[in-house]
């Protein structure tokens, strides 16, 4: 697998990227930056992870575009 770009709400928040038998993440934008470099058996592993952080985080961190998306 090559890297994937991860997009939520249809804005790119990081990428996957190989790392041995796994997947890490490597946030692009603040509202996620809680996940970077952790490990995931998937992107959709990490899309779930990205979705539970976006819903506890306080909406003054969240851009606008993602704020809906949990």
């Amino acid at each position: 697998m090559q890297k994937q770009v991860i997009e939520i709400g249809g804005e790119a928040v990081g990428v996957v990227v190989p790392d041995e038998d796994r997947l890490k993440f490597l946030a692009v934008k603040y509202s996620v930056w809680d996940l970077d470099a952790k490990r995931f058996a998937s992107a959709d592993e990490a899309r779930a992870a990205i979705r539970r952080l976006l819903a506890e985080t306080p909406a003054s961190r969240v851009p606008p575009s993602t704020a809906a998306v949990a």
